[in-house]
């Protein structure tokens, strides 16, 4: 079937038959490769290399699928101490793209470890589990967040809890601040958001709803190309913050970028969305 995405009466082109079965034979293979590397490699080598590695296969991922990075705003210096990136969450892609841009280690709900291949490839790149339903779970998390920045790691997370079309921001889930500030660590909020050649919003990227992540893929691979525009605010220092006010610092930042209202305090996970990367209530 034929993918189109229609801008004001403007149909996108998308690539042939033989272009996908190409692009879904690259990424396959590549995620093979990382399979190989984050299993046999990431256990034996530095915090620095196994950054650098992320990084290289985050940015081939994304030429695979004919994704160009963009980057802007005050991003943050490679191995700066104890950084945190708090980003808004559109996609699966989002953790390509902040790992092109800041490798990190994502802190994600425990389900993902239980997912065919992406939760091996999430574990062994030393995710940062979360057990929803577990309050307890917290000091566990707390003391992983702060081994992983003491070794040198940066950690990442998606504080919305799910995803959106990228058209809003919802409020932001205080909890998984308290790491950040109990480490005081420094927060580097960041903006994605997905367009076509021509500007408009990239429907393909999207992640919501009733998609699979099998016809996400698919969508994405139709593409003739699709841009990740990522915009670092200036990161924000969390030594005298509570989570509560770093939290909204992390919002008010994000979206001001995004420029859609900033999330009103009643505001919970949205209905229907999907997460890939979703985080703890």
């Amino acid at each position: 079937m034929k993918h189109t995405t229609t801008t004001v009466g403007t149909a996108l082109p998308t690539s042939n038959s033989l272009i996908r079965a190409f692009r879904w034979t690259r990424m396959l293979l590549h995620i093979a490769q990382g399979l190989l590397v984050t299993i046999l490699l990431y256990p034996r080598v530095r915090p620095q290399v196994r950054a650098a590695l992320t990084q290289a296969w985050a940015k081939k991922m994304l030429r695979i699928l004919n994704i160009t990075l963009a980057v802007h705003g005050a991003r943050p210096e490679a191995n700066t101490p104890k950084l945190f990136v708090i980003a808004n969450h559109v996609s699966w892609l989002d953790i390509f793209v902040i790992n092109a841009t800041t490798p990190s280690r994502f802190v994600a709900k425990s389900e993902i470890r239980d997912w065919p291949i992406a939760g091996v490839l999430c574990e062994a790149a030393g995710t940062i589990f979360v057990q929803r339903s577990k309050r307890s779970d917290t000091a566990r998390i707390n003391a992983e967040i702060h081994e992983a920045l003491e070794q040198g790691d940066t950690v990442a997370i998606f504080p919305e809890g799910t995803t959106t079309a990228g058209d809003r921001l919802l409020k932001f889930h205080t909890s998984l601040f308290e790491p950040a500030v109990a480490n005081q660590a420094l927060l580097a909020p960041a903006a994605i958001r997905y367009r076509n050649p021509n500007g408009e919003p990239s429907e393909a990227a999207l992640f919501i709803g009733e998609t699979t992540f099998v016809q996400s893929i698919s969508a994405i691979i139709a593409k003739k190309k699709m841009i990740a525009d990522i915009t670092f605010a200036p990161s924000i220092a969390t030594d005298t913050l509570s989570r509560r006010d770093a939290a909204l610092l992390a919002e008010n930042a994000i979206a001001a970028i995004l420029d859609v209202a900033k999330p009103h305090a009643h505001q919970r996970f949205g209905e229907g969305a999907t997460s890939l990367a979703g985080q703890a209530a």
